[in-house]
């Protein structure tokens, strides 16, 4: 029958440690047992070379060795059979020099010649051997007997069954297997205690699963369009997917790292290590959005999942604009209506002079509040947006004004930077003017060149930022405003919008810093903020060389410098009047 191999990781692991650890025992043990005969036998032989050294010593026996002739009842046989009787030794044999047998346990031996060699113990030699006599095998030891002068008569030849010393090795064996079976129960134990914790870790899967698995775990990190950032319980970076290190800006040396020392510090790198608790929350890196989840692990780690906001936060802002034109087309709407009727009641009364004059005067008012922005701000992209935030200004009773001192030339390198630096500085603005109820709310705007430098400033009569938070609102996630209800939830109608808020100024300050510039924000006389924005290298050379724009990596890529049309002088003075009034009339 074939022996099939166990397809489980915990089955095979405990299958190869059962036979190594038996197959240890069986080496150990054998390795054991080799020396061990060979050391009996040592001890053998050292033991009848003790008895025939003590029994060669005695000098009666070497006398009466030469004085008498081998007899079975001689005083040589009597001697020799009492020492053997003491020690317990196979054989004592007394011997003269031509090798005849005084003494033997057999006495029909005596006088017999030896039936080994005795040559070298009658030349003064100590012998030690395992050989087979008359007795059978025995572990014998001969020695040279001398008389009162040293001369050599005779040799004593000792034997110790061999028997014995084999009895000695077998008795030895069931303790070395006792020994080595509870060794080896031990080891079965620690084996399956082992694969059974690897059982529960690796939940009974099979070596080719753990394989699939391992390459199903690769394809779907690397082809979601999230980012998954794992770490181990002491905070260093274990893996990262390729979104997060987009995301992130992060490379492969991350792996393996302290996440301090991969991300500088702020509100990021405290969501990411678990410094700020909650579900969804928001954290910006590198000019995007992102919308972060962490969860712990049975390890001590976690794994932080990142989703891209940057576009829907993008889809959220200008559905809250189009929300605001809508509702100032409505008023405007509602406004012309009203001039409408009043148009038709002059012409109804025949006041044909003023019916012209009161046409030309709305014209003229609502044709120099964009041409006035146009003249000032020539980019189209910057100067639609304060046309537009002026129309939804007027609509919530706040006037937007174009600081005098305003003067940007058309030659942005990329308007759509600046557009959203003003768009969230003004949106911001609009909210704290219309907070706070006054007489006449206002929000002023000034944007102007020094060089290639964009200087942005927003101000705005609200309740203004206590010192004590001017760092704290550049802070992603920061905001004093609450977050907008879901639709059909509170007075927010159907067509709100449900976004995280603390996002807008955490952007400009980051797109600030982008640029090597800087976002701050200082009290302005008479109440409430003032929002200043600094961006270096935002506007091209004025003599025309190529500029640099800044790259979402944070480096800088060559590009040519917009050409400024030619734009014709205005001959009539216009004295400075705020954006969109005409709606508001």
């Amino acid at each position: 029958m074939r022996i099939r191999w166990p397809r489980r990781v915990f089955a095979q692991v405990l299958t190869a440690q059962v036979a190594l650890t038996t197959g240890v025992m069986v080496l150990a043990t054998s390795l054991f047992l080799a020396p061990l005969s060979t050391e009996l036998d040592d001890q053998a032989m050292r033991r009848a070379l003790s008895i025939a050294q003590t029994t060669a010593a005695d000098a009666d026996l070497a006398r009466k060795l030469v004085a008498t002739e081998p007899d079975a009842h001689g005083p040589v046989q009597t001697g020799a059979e009492r020492i053997r009787t003491a020690t317990g030794a196979l054989y004592i044999v007394v011997m003269d020099t031509r090798g005849v047998r005084w003494s033997h346990p057999h006495p029909a031996e005596i006088g017999r010649h030896v039936s080994t060699d005795p040559g070298r113990a009658l030349a003064g030699r100590q012998v030690r051997q395992i050989d087979t006599g008359t007795l059978g095998r025995s572990a014998r030891a001969k020695v040279p007997l001398r008389d009162d002068r040293g001369r050599i008569v005779g040799a004593v030849s000792v034997g110790i069954a061999y028997d014995s010393v084999r009895e000695r090795l077998l008795g030895t064996i069931p303790g070395l297997l006792r020994y080595a079976g509870a060794a080896l129960a031990v080891g079965v134990l620690a084996a399956i205690v082992l694969s059974r914790r690897l059982r529960r870790r690796t939940h009974g899967v099979a070596f080719t699963d753990i394989s699939a698995l391992l390459d199903e775990r690769e394809a779907m990190l690397h082809g979601i369009r999230e980012g998954v950032v794992a770490f181990d319980r002491r905070g260093r970076v274990r893996l990262v997917n390729d979104e997060a290190a987009r995301l992130l800006g992060l490379d492969a040396r991350a792996a393996g790292r302290p996440l301090d020392e991969v991300l500088p510090p702020g509100r990021t790198t405290d969501v990411l290590a678990g410094r700020v608790a909650g579900t969804d929350l928001l954290a910006v890196s590198g000019g995007r959005v992102l919308v972060a989840n962490r969860m712990p692990t049975q390890d001590g780690g976690a794994v932080v999942t990142l989703r891209d906001r940057t576009e829907l936060e993008l889809l959220g802002r200008e559905l809250d604009s189009t929300q605001g034109l809508l509702d100032a087309l409505r008023a405007q709407d509602h406004e012309h209506a009203n001039q409408l009727h009043t148009l038709r009641g002059l012409l109804e009364l025949g006041r044909y002079e003023k019916a012209v004059e009161f046409v030309t005067e709305v014209a003229s008012t609502q044709r120099a509040s964009a041409e006035e922005i146009a003249e000032r701000v020539p980019d189209p992209l910057l100067s639609a947006l304060l046309v537009g935030k002026a129309a939804i200004a007027a609509e919530r009773a706040v006037s937007l004004r174009v600081s005098p001192s305003t003067l940007l030339p058309d030659a942005v390198v990329d308007p759509r930077d600046l557009v959203t630096v003003l768009g969230n500085l003004i949106d911001n603005a609009l909210d704290a003017a219309a907070e706070r109820r006054r007489a006449e709310p206002f929000v002023e705007v000034e944007l102007r060149a020094e060089r290639s430098t964009a200087v942005l400033r927003v101000s705005d009569t609200g309740p203004g930022v206590p010192p004590e938070l001017r760092d704290r609102i550049f802070a992603e996630g920061w905001s004093t405003k609450a977050a907008r209800p879901l639709p059909g939830e509170g007075s927010a109608g159907p067509v709100a919008f449900h976004r995280g808020r603390g996002i807008g100024l955490a952007l400009v300050r980051r797109l600030a810093e982008r640029y090597g510039g800087m976002a701050r924000v200082t009290a302005r006389a008479g109440g409430g903020a003032v929002f200043t924005v600094v961006l270096p290298e935002a506007l091209a050379p004025e003599d025309g060389s190529p500029g640099r724009r800044r790259t979402a990596a944070g480096g800088t890529a060559v590009t040519g410098a917009p050409r400024r049309p030619e734009r014709p002088e205005r001959t009539e003075s216009r004295k400075r009047r705020p954006m969109g009034s005409g709606a508001s009339q």
